[in-house]
């Protein structure tokens, strides 16, 4: 099957990586040449992933027959309808379904409206006086999101990154006047627990999970710094996480079942994956936020390891028609850690050469997959983005993680930065303790 991947970072490397392992043809639209994708390509195009009009000329004149759209941006200036009119199956939603992450207040509206657990109390303005007297007028601390797309760096907590209601209102004036996210914004109830994300295929019916991932939104070690687009993320080997039970993940499953049945009944058929990100509370699991693709790094981590045919989900997702039976992943743990330019999250060092010894990574049971760098004259090198993730397997996390850091020492160069604390047994015990105690 001839199938076109959109996007051009670790996220796509891995896409690209697992439908080429199940036999697909795969073309590329990236708008940077991500070394990874160009060698698993037939042929590929450097273009802004959404440049609508180039994307679905060049998939129609090479007879594409299925497009898996990577980011976020394509979904909301409409892709998936523009290819779908030009009799293209996409795995990942139309415009109107993708507002579930490209709007957070719709999600909370629509949640709201179909009585859907999970959600949260919330509040949304498109004004900033009404925004700021909501702030100063009540006592408890809240998170701040701009209503649109910010690439997972536009969230801050009150208490966390933002000390006082003074640096709240700055960072709300701020929102509206740079137009951050689109000038709109939602506050929310602050939770208490642990994060965990859980994506699933959906075909517009059914939702078919896949292992839960813990993400690392922090630049640095002991969860300091900056929010980064993620530095890393770990998985367990019997698909769910240290904190979280079977019972937990599998109210997070209705949840997100719910919430397709909401948009389906409103003529909102999503079809694509679906991506959870949840808190883990003493009531159970919360909605953070939804978005309408795979996460990254989360895609590397599942699809390492899904042990069906790639190729076959995505077709089942996007002619509507998946059997959940046809889907299932290796009973192994994964640990995925990024390495970014130095000074990524604040000023990242661009133009620094990164070489990765593929072959010796392998060796020491990893993967990586290159992520936001640009190949030029033969050389990889380091953009303001993330640059290679790398991707321990094994049978337990700590074992996974003990082959992630084998596999770093075959990424070099110069201003490199790696967070290592990813997926370590102290950092995990923390969690668990933190879990327990938010529990009792």
């Amino acid at each position: 099957m001839k199938v076109l991947v959109v996007g051009g970072g670790g996220r796509e490397h891995a896409i690209a990586a697992a439908l080429a392992a199940s036999g697909s043809t795969i073309y590329s639209v990236m708008r940077n040449h991500n070394p990874g994708i160009a060698r698993l390509a037939k042929e590929y195009r450097l273009i802004k992933e959404t440049d609508v009009p180039a994307v679905t000329e060049f998939a129609a004149s090479r007879s594409v027959e299925m497009a898996v759209i990577g980011p976020e941006a394509p979904l909301e200036v409409g892709l998936a309808d523009a290819l779908e009119a030009k009799g293209i199956g996409c795995v990942g939603p139309r415009k109107e379904a993708a507002r579930l992450e490209i709007s957070k207040s719709f999600t909370r509206e629509i949640m709201r409206r179909h009585q859907v657990p999970g959600n949260i109390d919330f509040a949304a303005f498109d004004d900033i006086e009404s925004a700021k007297r909501y702030v100063l007028d009540n006592d408890r601390d809240m998170v701040v999101k701009p209503v649109g797309l910010t690439g997972g760096k536009g969230v801050k907590v009150m208490g966390e990154h933002l000390l006082t209601k003074q640096d709240t209102v700055r960072y709300l004036e701020e929102i509206f006047e740079h137009r951050i996210g689109g000038g709109g914004v939602v506050l929310e109830e602050k939770l208490v627990g642990e994060e965990f994300t859980l994506q699933a295929f959906c075909d517009g019916k059914s939702v078919v999970p896949m292992p839960l991932v813990q993400d690392h939104k922090r630049a640095y070690e002991g969860d300091v710094g900056p929010n980064t687009g993620g530095m890393g993320a770990y998985s367990q080997e019997d698909h769910l996480l240290p904190f979280v039970t079977a019972r937990e993940r599998d109210a997070a499953l209705d949840i997100m079942r719910r919430t397709i049945e909401a948009m389906r009944s409103e003529g909102h058929e999503y079809r694509g994956i679906l991506y959870g990100q949840f808190m883990n509370t003493r009531d159970g699991p919360r909605v953070i936020e939804y978005n309408a693709r795979f996460g990254d790094p989360e895609a590397m981590n599942v699809l390492s390891i899904l042990a069906s045919s790639f190729t076959d989900v995505c077709a089942g997702i996007a002619d509507g028609n998946l059997s959940p039976s046809k889907v299932s992943f290796m009973d192994k743990a994964t640990v995925c850690k990024y390495v970014v330019p130095r000074g990524y999250g604040t000023e990242p060092a661009v133009g620094k050469e990164v070489r990765v010894d593929e072959r010796a990574i392998a060796k020491v049971g990893a993967k990586a997959y290159y992520a936001m760098v640009s190949e030029e004259n033969g050389r990889v090198l380091t953009t303001t983005s993330r640059a290679v993730g790398v991707v321990g397997i094994d049978d337990t996390i700590e074992a996974a993680e003990r082959a992630c850091e084998r596999a770093l020492t075959y990424v070099t160069g110069d201003a490199l930065f790696v967070r290592h604390d990813i997926g370590r047994p102290d950092v995990i015990r923390m969690r668990v303790e933190h879990m327990r105690q938010v529990r009792s």
